[in-house]
């Protein structure tokens, strides 16, 4: 296993460093924040109560490790905690994704989708499995190596006593990615 193990490292490095000039191909790492938003039901117009009409319902930290085929396809294993506030739900999806440029010119309008699991990591969290898409935009520096990304997720989890409870939530999200 520790042979099969070093190999695969060994690959993936190569690949990487054979890449390091082209920023349509190789590894890359990404981090990102996203944020659900739900509508306040108190809310009224005119109201003195400092509320908003605007409340933050959930907020989930990602990770993604992947590697992006060419200027147009990439696919990633994301590592991901999600806590939803009103709730009171915390869950820690393990996903792949796969992600597809409609637009690409310097920078790129792209769709993406993923399926997982929900990982049961003790009595805080939920069991249980995920779908996410989500359309977005991609701007790169100046080197075209790193970019920014921003857009709009929508997830769906099942959860639960075999899984009937359900959790849909659209999200705002903010994403940088290193090659």
């Amino acid at each position: 296993m520790k042979q099969l193990s070093t190999v695969f490292l060994v690959f993936f490095l190569t690949i990487a460093h054979a890449q390091d000039d082209q920023k349509t191909r190789g590894l890359f790492y990404k981090v990102s924040l996203s944020a659900t938003l739900t509508t306040n039901e108190d809310y009224t117009i005119g109201n003195d109560d400092d509320q908003s009409f605007i409340n933050l319902n959930g907020i989930f930290l990602n990770n993604t490790l992947g590697y992006q085929f060419d200027t147009r396809s990439s696919v990633g294993l994301n590592i991901e905690y999600d806590h939803y506030l009103d709730q009171n739900l915390n869950f820690f999806p393990v996903f792949l994704d796969f992600t597809y440029n409609i637009l690409d010119f310097d920078d790129q309008v792209f769709i993406r989708g993923g399926y997982g699991k929900l990982v049961d990591l003790g009595k805080a969290f939920e069991n249980g499995n995920m779908y996410k898409v989500g359309i977005g935009y991609r701007a790169y520096d100046d080197d075209f190596k790193n970019s920014w990304l921003i857009g709009f997720d929508f997830s769906r989890k099942r959860f639960g006593f075999r899984q009937e409870d359900k959790l849909s939530s659209f999200a705002v999200f903010l994403e940088f990615m290193l090659f």
